[in-house]
């Protein structure tokens, strides 16, 4: 009787354990954005309970604040980048992914093993030599050598995620396309590419993320109040964390994380049936 009870509830027994060991994973992220959003609108904080209510911490979005730059400018500045290396990845990975797919040619092996170490590689060691490639191309405090760079460093892994959802379309499909008088070229964009929508969607929002979040490069390589972007704008506000304004900086970090979130929504519910292969039934 135990036995049959056992069985009769397993599953829910199991949903019941992963949701509460994801509650427990996740509990103090959740609670880092609850107290961010509180102390974003209180003059002060006794535990996760605010003081006083006030708006005064997002003067930042009326008001220039003194020694910053204006918030909507950088805020432009970061989608600017974060859209430019979403195109750019978009645009090569979907080109790559092709190529390595369907092209068997010498060094093919090789070149995705490369591919795949070519990611692992940390970026942070790369930082004196990408200076003076910078340097070199007067790409310096620009905001177009960050975009580069980082765009660079992220088509090995699109393009091996595209090589994926390429792999996942029937080689019939193509061939009945060639035989029909289209050219590669054409068969790939008229055919096969809108086959592999999902695997570009998937590239294009991890790669806008990418930039949206980019801080290290901006850090070092931009000087120019004018092209600072919202991730060095909130390291700015830290300043000397003994003397920090934590109301100030918990509105600054909010709004910079607000856009993602927003993303977020939108396609999480398009993302979930995605696959790094392909798409789910």
């Amino acid at each position: 009787m135990r036995l049959t009870f056992y069985q009769r509830n397993a599953d829910k027994i199991r949903v019941s354990l992963f949701i509460l060991i994801m509650f427990l994973i996740t509990s103090p992220i959740i609670f880092g954005y609850l107290w961010l959003i509180l102390r974003s609108f209180s003059v002060d904080m006794k535990g996760f309970m605010p003081t006083q209510l006030t708006l005064k911490n997002w003067r930042f979005l009326w008001s220039e604040l003194k020694g910053y730059p204006n918030i909507w400018r950088t805020t432009l500045n970061t989608a600017f980048v974060a859209s430019m290396v979403m195109i750019i990845e978009a645009l090569l990975t979907s080109m790559g992914g092709y190529a390595l797919s369907r092209y068997d040619f010498p060094g093919r092996s090789n070149l995705m093993k490369f591919i795949l170490v070519l990611h692992a590689f940390p970026s942070i060691s790369l930082m004196v030599a990408l200076y003076y490639v910078l340097k070199y191309l007067h790409l310096l405090d620009n905001l177009w050598g960050v975009i580069l760079m980082k765009a660079a460093l992220e088509v090995p892994w699109g393009t091996w995620v595209m090589k994926g959802f390429y792999d996942g379309v029937p080689w019939e499909m193509e061939w009945a396309g060639l035989v029909d008088g289209y050219t590669r070229l054409q068969v790939w964009w008229k055919i096969i590419l809108p086959l592999v929508k999902p695997g570009i969607a998937v590239t294009a929002v991890f790669a806008f993320l990418s930039g949206w979040s980019e801080f290290i490069f901006i850090n070092t390589f931009i000087f120019s109040q004018e092209f600072w972007t919202l991730s060095k704008y909130v390291k700015a506000t830290i300043g000397d964390f003994r003397f920090a304004d934590y109301g100030l900086l918990a509105a600054v970090g909010l709004f910079y994380a607000i856009p993602t979130i927003v993303l977020f929504f939108f396609v999480s519910k398009h993302m979930i049936k995605l696959t790094i292969g392909g798409v789910k039934g």
